[in-house]
Formats: structure tokens, sequence, C-alpha cells
């Protein structure tokens, strides 16, 4: 589990195929490694990863076709720079919103403009993600948690501050630019228990089906 609050900016070291898959080596620069162990998970630009060799100053991880097809994680290659957030602690102050690092798709940057000292900018989505993104939800762009400010029919648009272009690497977006999106989780158990309800009771949730489940007074 993650927040979206980035801890670092890595860059590919290498992505070499082992056994037709592949081995993605990331420098994790400013990223602290002293409390990771084998076996620990973290996100590169959103996508949760696994860590199955590591050193002082970066971490390899295996990525499968899969994943290479589903992301924007197919088009890296060495010297390009990532997201890094390791998986929280329960500890942790929860600073972003709950991220799975399970990436729902990806997104195209389709316009970029100055509002200030920060950016607003403009995604498309893919169809099957749109239902789920609503005006000032939280959306999880290459990793980082981010509010969305304005939806239209096919695209949503953000604002990011100066902070937040300095700590990420959304500051280098360009127009056509690909990435990770993950939709809110709760929009996704949401529909699940609709549909749910719909496939046990044959319609909707309705306000007696709610009586019915404790939910209200009679």
């Amino acid at each position: 589990m993650f927040t979206g609050i980035i801890e670092a900016i890595g860059s590919v070291k290498s992505l070499q195929e082992i056994k037709s898959e592949w081995r993605l080596v990331l420098k994790t620069e400013k990223l602290d490694m002293s409390d990771v162990k084998l076996g620990d998970s973290i996100a590169v630009s959103g996508c949760c990863l696994t860590v199955v060799e590591m050193s002082d100053s970066s971490f390899g991880a295996d990525v499968s076709n899969e994943t290479l097809r589903c992301t924007s994680l197919g088009s890296l290659k060495p010297g390009s720079r990532v997201n890094l957030e390791k998986a929280m602690m329960a500890t942790d102050r929860f600073g972003g919103h709950i991220v799975s690092g399970h990436v729902d798709g990806v997104g195209k940057l389709a316009t970029s403009s100055q509002e200030g000292q920060s950016i607003k900018l403009t995604f498309t989505v893919p169809e099957d993600l749109r239902k789920y993104i609503a005006a000032k939800g939280s959306i999880c762009i290459d990793g980082t948690s981010l509010t969305v400010n304005e939806v239209s029919a096919n695209s949503f648009s953000i604002n990011v501050i100066p902070h937040t272009q300095e700590e990420t690497i959304i500051g280098e977006y360009g127009v056509g630019r690909v990435v990770n999106l993950e939709v809110d989780l709760v929009a996704r158990y949401l529909e699940r228990l609709m549909t749910g309800a719909q496939e046990s009771t044959g319609g909707g949730i309705t306000k007696d089906y709610l009586m019915e489940h404790g939910f209200g007074k009679s």
C-alpha cells in the first residue's frame, strides 16, 4: 500500500531481458534504502514492483511483459527518470490517498499551460476509466497523488504546484506524454457494491434494500 507522496526521483540503470521477461534496475538517488530488504515493494511511477536485488544506491525488480504492455514502463530506457515511493508502514503519516500501485490504465497529456506559478495539465483518459474520475476527487498519476480540478467527456485536468513540479517527474511532462493512472480505490469498491446488489436482488440499491440491511431507521 502507498500514499502517492513521492519520496525520490530515480533513474533507469538498465532494462535487461531475462528468460523472456525483464529485469529493471533503478538508481535510487536520494531514496533511503537503509530499511529496504529483498521482497519489499517499491512503487515505480505508480507501478508496485518487488525488490529482487539491491545495493545502497540501486535496486532491481522483475517486470512481466504484461506490465510493460499495460503501463508506461515499456517506454523506459537507460537514463529515464521515474517517481519512487516505498510501501508505507502502519505508523506512517497518510499524506496523500490510498494507492495500491496497481495501474488501471494509461492516459496522455493533451494540453499544458502556466497558471501563475502552477501548471495546468489536461489528460485524455481511456473510456473505461472515465466514470471513476470526479471533480475534487483523487487520482494517482505516475504514482503521485493529485486532486482532479475539472472533468469533461473524455479528459480531466489538474493543477500542479511548484513543489510537486520539483519533487516529481511531472515537471518534465510534454504534450503527448503517456502516464500511468490509478483511479480512487473507493470508487472501484462502490461500483462493486452496487453491481453486487444488482446481482443479488435483480435491481439496484433501493431504500428498501438499505433498510433491510440495517442502513437507516424504519
